[in-house]
Order: C-alpha cells, then structure tokens, then sequence
C-alpha cells in the first residue's frame, strides 16, 4: 500500500477501505507522506467525494490520530460548534452563558478557514490569551470554572490539524466529507458526550443551499451516534454576515457587548437557538421559553459577562480588555463607506464580505500568514434596512491605506440597493 495508488484510486472516483484511509491518516501525522501528497487527496476528495463508510471511517481515523479525552468524570459536557460563518462570534457569547448556568463547556475550536471566521483566531486578539493548553489544563479549567476553549493541541485529532490547514490554503473547504469528518473527529477527540451543531447556509456558509446543509447535518448526525455522542443539528442561513462585526478584534467587542445585552436581533435568535438545545442536552430543561429566559437573565444580572471574564483570566488573558474594549488595538485607518443612493438593502453577500476582510488581512490565503487582528468591516445597513444618500452605511477598518480605499470601492458593488 502506498499514497501514490490511494490518490490513484480516489482520482478514479473509487472507494477507499478503512485500511487505506488509516494508512493515509497514520503516515501524514508521522510525516512520511507530503503536504503536497496530501493536498492531492483532499483535492480527489474534493472534486469526487465520499461515500458514507468512506466519510465515517475518515472521521474515526483522524480522531484516534491522537489522544481521546475522556470527561465522564464532569458529567454531561455540551459542546457546540459552527459549520463556519461570516461575523459568526456566537461561541464568544453562547459558551460563557451556558457554562453561566451550570452545563460544564470543554470545547476545542478552529481557526478562520477560508474567507469564514475562527473562535481561535477572536480570542487570541485578546492580549496573552492561551489557546494551546496541554490536555491536563483543559480539564481541570472544566472543573474550576465550568468552561475552558483552547485550539487543538498536538495530541488531539492532529491529522486534522495539519488536513485543516490544507484545505485552507488549496481552496478545498466545502465538501461535505471533509467538513463532517474535520468538525467530528473534534469533537470525538475532545471528549464531550453533547454535542450541538449549528450547520448555516447561504452566501457566507461553505454549504450554499438549505438541501446541502441538511445532507451535512444528517452526515455528521450519523457519526456522532456511531461515536456515541447524541447529537442534534441546527439549520441557520449566513446569506449575509451574522451582526453587524466583521473581523477578530471587532467580534470580540461586539461579543463583549452583546454579553452586556446589546446584541443584535439575529446574533440573539442564534445564540438562543443554539442555546436551548444544548440546555435540554445536559438535561437543564425541556421548556423552550423558560430555557431562552433563563439564558437574557443570565445576560441582564451579569454572570454570563463574569464568566467571559474568568474564561479569558483563567487562560492568561488580560481581562482588562474585556473590561474596558477601548484598549484593543486599533486599525490604523477608519473609512467611512458613503453610497450615493435612496432605497432599501436588498443583498449583502456574506461570502463577498469575507472575502474582502481577508483581503484586508483579518484571514489567511496561505496556512503561513499571520493575521492581523485589528482589521475587518463594521455594517450599519443590513438587508432590509433603509439607505439615504449620503449614508454611512459601513466602516472599513485597515492598516494600509490604499488597501482601505479599495475595499470601501468593492463594499459600495457590495451592497445591493432598491
């Protein structure tokens, strides 16, 4: 067996064996097999696909790539996690009020993949914060405080690690098989037995249609029972960016606000969602109203903003920015975006948008770069509000200024007017 005839067979549009996969899995984490061997399988996979077997025994192999937490000691552990969205910060907002109420939140997160935003990516802009805690220090932050959210370490699911930054640097993101496997191998290797999924779909999601999000949701459903984890799916649309921050430190603020109760309508919706289903999860509630109260409470007396605050403390954050949001670094150039026109936002692409933070430097086009965090877009005008001329209707935020003006240009075609 060798790499050479797997990229063969899966070139051919063939099925791989368990033991195929296994060996491509076992031998890219030991580094005998290329990056660019690699890469030429993600993009077989890619362009061909997989079949249920293949994608379940993808998933199991990356996951036991490594270590696999056990945390039946913590009880009912709840993990939630998102397909990838534009402005998505909900992790930011949900797990401190979760963990607020009393469910321990062990979760391990990603960073941006392509034009898609990284929880990772958000809580490093916060000064000294930790995201590689050894194994030992993830669980007994659970048990201290309830909570803790770190970047995969070297011994969890690393065949992802390294797989995850191919498929953001080859432009191999959305497919199915890869996107279950990488989110399931995560959340199989970090231990909890709760899982709830938040599958978006639309112009800023990798799925684009609500047919293909289902198919993922019912994918990656299917694993988790296989692994033993119940798991429930959420469908939310990402036709345009979730509230009104594009960009790792400007989520982070707009996440801190929305913890201080100032949170956008369709960041709430989503928050609450996804929150109840992961209340009723650890078995806090089946009652869908007194659930969603019990998180708005929880957000109106301040607890879920302290427990933010432990987080951030507990993992070597400077808690003083979460405090006072003003001491984030901040871009070098603000740009007013001025359209010359009366009407109402029709379309706001959420995929364009994303685009156009990367660009700015908010995301990675190679594995290599590096971030820069102060960057991003910040929308005054969504889909559906009114526009005047003369509107601010965005900022852009950069640090280079002929990059600002170019992006103000493309955020002005962006915006769709009637």
């Amino acid at each position: 067996m060798n790499i050479q005839e797997i990229i063969a067979k899966k070139r051919d549009k063939q099925s791989l064996s368990k033991e195929e996969i296994e060996f491509f899995i076992t031998e890219y984490v030991k580094g005998s097999i290329a990056d660019y061997q690699a890469s030429a399988l993600i993009m077989a996979i890619y362009i061909n696909g997989m079949n249920e077997e293949e994608t379940t025994n993808l998933t199991q192999a990356m996951a036991n790539s490594g270590d696999i937490l056990d945390l039946s000691e913590l009880g009912n552990v709840v993990d939630k996690h998102s397909t990838g969205g534009v402005g998505d910060k909900v992790t930011l907002i949900l797990a401190p009020i979760i963990a607020s109420l009393g469910v321990p939140v062990a979760k391990m997160s990603g960073r941006g993949l392509g034009y898609t935003g990284g929880t990772i990516d958000k809580l490093e802009a916060i000064q000294g914060y930790r995201t590689n805690l050894s194994e030992e220090e993830f669980i007994q932050n659970v048990k201290k405080i309830g909570i803790s959210i770190i970047g995969q370490t070297l011994n969890l699911a690393p065949a992802d690690k390294k797989i995850y930054a191919l498929r953001d640097s080859t432009n191999t993101t959305e497919s199915i098989p890869l996107i279950a496997s990488s989110i399931m191998s995560k959340k199989i290797a970090a231990g909890a037995n709760k899982i709830v999924l938040d599958v978006t779909y639309g112009s800023g999601a990798f799925m684009k249609t609500k047919e293909k999000a289902q198919e993922l949701a019912d994918t990656m459903i299917k694993i988790g029972e296989l692994a033993g984890r119940e798991t429930v799916a959420i469908i939310t649309p990402m036709e345009q960016p979730l509230g009104g921050n594009v960009g790792n430190t400007l989520e982070v603020i707009e996440a801190v606000e929305a913890l201080k109760g100032n949170m956008e309508d369709d960041v709430e919706e989503v928050v609450l969602e996804l929150g109840n289903n992961m209340l009723k999860l650890a078995g806090k509630g089946n009652d869908l109203e007194e659930n969603k109260r019990k998180m708005l409470e929880n957000i109106q007396n301040g607890k879920a903003l302290e427990k933010l605050k432990e987080l951030v403390k507990n993992q070597g954050g400077d808690v003083s920015y979460i405090e006072n949001t003003s001491k984030f670094k901040k871009a070098k150039y603000i740009m007013p975006v001025i359209l010359q026109k009366d009407g109402i936002v029709k379309e706001l692409k959420a995929e364009e948008i994303g685009k156009l933070s990367v660009f700015l430097g908010g995301g990675r086009i190679r594995k290599e770069d590096t971030i820069d965090s102060s960057v991003g877009i910040v929308l005054n005008r969504k889909i559906g509000d009114k526009v005047e001329e003369n509107d601010i209707v965005a900022y852009i935020h950069a640090n280079d200024e002929k990059k600002g003006e170019e992006a103000v240009e493309k955020l002005k075609e962006i915006y769709v007017i009637i």
